[in-house]
Order: structure tokens, then sequence, then C-alpha cells
């Protein structure tokens, strides 16, 4: 079955975290009089779940203890997903830059692709994910794209990494750096060392999800 890597996302003009190593959009024009979702950026490990498998960003990730949770949680719930579909989303088990203290959940799923690769709508993936009790982060915005509404997104950028701003309609793959686009607070990584490379701390859950993460 096809295992496919999830793409790099390019900062928008003015994410302050961005790098020269990162990628850029320079032309906004794609969003322009469309409709676009803008969801918080969870400071977690970019993770992709299929009926059969899942990993990290890079396909062969090797184990870690930080993946354990999110490996039971496929197996749980791997035989829903359709042949060649596959679910994008943060795993958030270990404490990276940002300590979260009551997380509803630790896999927030942020994007459902078919067997094309296209990703569905932002409505159709919300129903998906619903029906398999999967949750999304935080939604800042929904409506026609608007540079000054969705560069005034205040953040507390002591507890929250950045945003992400995606179509709301479904895209081919090929189409993704006209599609997403981010923004990242400034020095967004904070620790001295690599979270892999130090002791897994686990972030908090709320109360009520203790049992399972949601």
């Amino acid at each position: 079955m096809m295992r496919v890597k999830y793409p790099r996302t390019p900062h928008l003009p003015w994410s302050p975290g961005a790098t020269e190593d990162d990628i850029h959009q320079g032309n906004l024009s794609c969003f322009a009089n469309k409709q676009v979702v803008v969801t918080e950026k969870m400071d977690g490990e970019n993770t992709t779940i299929y009926s059969d498998f899942v990993h990290a960003r890079s396909i062969d990730s090797r184990f870690h203890p930080s993946r354990t949770w999110v490996k039971a949680l496929q197996a749980e719930l791997g035989y829903k997903i359709p042949q060649g579909w596959r679910i994008c989303g943060e795993n958030l088990y270990a404490r990276h830059s940002i300590s979260y203290e009551s997380l509803a959940s630790y896999f927030m799923a942020f994007s459902l692709w078919n067997e094309n690769n296209e990703c569905l709508s932002w409505q159709d993936s919300k129903q998906f994910f619903a029906q398999l009790g999967l949750l999304t982060p935080k939604e800042l915005y929904v409506g026609l794209w608007c540079e000054k509404t969705i560069k005034n997104i205040v953040l507390d950028t002591q507890y929250q990494e950045g945003y992400v701003v995606r179509l709301a309609d479904g895209f081919h793959y090929s189409q993704f750096k006209k599609s997403v686009a981010k923004w990242v607070r400034n020095n967004h990584v904070i620790t001295d060392k690599h979270w892999m490379h130090t002791d897994v701390i686990p972030n908090g859950l709320s109360t009520k999800n203790t049992k399972k993460g949601g």
C-alpha cells in the first residue's frame, strides 16, 4: 500500500518563526476569494495513520516511546479507515517546547486523504473524524480569506505555537503548497536538546479524558 510523507507546510509572509531553511508562501493569491479554516498549530509530532500502519513524518520512523500511545490508537481504530485512506494529525503524547496541562486528547486530527491522494474538505474530514471519536485542533477562524482578519488573530505564544490556514474545500496532494500555510511563533523551539533525545515527559490530559486520551 502506498505510504505518503506529509509535505512541508509553507510559512505565511508574516510568520515570525520562519527561518532560511523553511519554505515560504510568498504569493497568497491562492487563498483569494476562497473559504478558509484557521486552526491552532499544536506542538507535537506530525503523524499519519492508515488502516494497517502508522508513521511520523519520516515513513521509516524508528521506535520511540512517545509513539507507543498513538500506535495503540491505530490498532484500535485502523479497521475503520478505508484501504488507501490516511489520517494526518499531531501526536501530543510527549512534551516538546510547550507543556500542555489539560489536553482533550493525545492525538489531534487535521487532515483526511483518500485513495486518490486528495485531501477531503474540512467539513467532510471533521464528519469522518467524529465517527472515529477523533478530535481536531481548535478553530480560530472559518470564513472567506481575509488577510487583515487572519493577521489579527491573537495567540498566547507561551501556550500556543501558532496557527495553520487551509482551504475549506478539498484539494489534491500536488496542490498542497497552494492550499495550506502556517504562522509559527518566534523561537518556537526553546529547549536545549531535541525532545527525542531527552526523557519522555507526557503532556497532561484534562481529567475527564485520563482513561484513554480522547
